[in-house]
């Protein structure tokens, strides 16, 4: 997904990252809701109109800044051990590190938030939780491993499943356990299925 943008000059690599920096800073201490682009512009001292050339909104700022990296920044990768129940655990404990390390998931909480007024930022949500065709083939991977994952099974759904639970437990604001990661993984993908004989 491309954050959407403005045509006209080229504009500045330097300025372009000091408006992504000063983006993200400020959304991380004060929220959506509280960001402007008067503020982002005096915070990255560049005028109001060199950020409204490139970007529309303060939601296609926040969505350049989830793909750059700057918010959210914690790993999204699934293992792939071979175990799918034991990587999808790990998978999302990860996640849940990262939510709730330094607060109570508020971030993502922000984000959901502002989501709701723009499906270019609700799509780089989703991307940054989780890159759609790799959650999908790493589940392909998986099929005979879990009661859930058989051939013809609902790939997409279970991982929006899993990407869902994710934004539950962010909404509740209450931090996950190890045993949540788990006992979510055994409830989306189903029983561990026994080796063929």
């Amino acid at each position: 997904m491309t954050a959407t943008t403005r045509s006209g000059p080229v504009r500045s690599e330097t300025a372009r990252l000091a408006i992504l920096t000063s983006t993200a800073k400020l959304f991380a201490a004060d929220g959506y809701e509280e960001l402007t682009i008067s503020g982002i512009a005096a915070d990255a001292g560049v005028g109001r109109q060199t950020i409204y050339r490139w970007w529309d909104s303060k939601s296609a700022l926040v969505a350049e800044c989830l793909l750059e990296g700057m918010i959210l920044p914690i790993p999204m990768d699934c293992p792939d051990t071979g175990d799918i129940h034991a990587d999808f655990a790990s998978w999302l404990g990860e996640i849940f590190d990262g939510l709730f390390a330094k607060d109570d998931g508020g971030l993502l909480r922000s984000l959901i938030a502002a989501a709701t007024s723009s499906e270019d930022l609700g799509r780089a949500i989703l991307g940054k939780l989780t890159d759609e065709d790799e959650l999908t083939q790493r589940l392909r991977r998986g099929i005979g491993q879990a009661a859930n994952l058989y051939p013809g099974a609902p790939l997409e759904a279970i991982g929006e499943a899993l990407i869902g639970m994710i934004i539950l437990h962010a909404l509740s604001g209450a931090p996950p356990t190890p045993e949540d990661a788990e006992r979510m993984v055994l409830a989306v993908l189903g029983p561990r299925t026994p080796p063929a004989e």
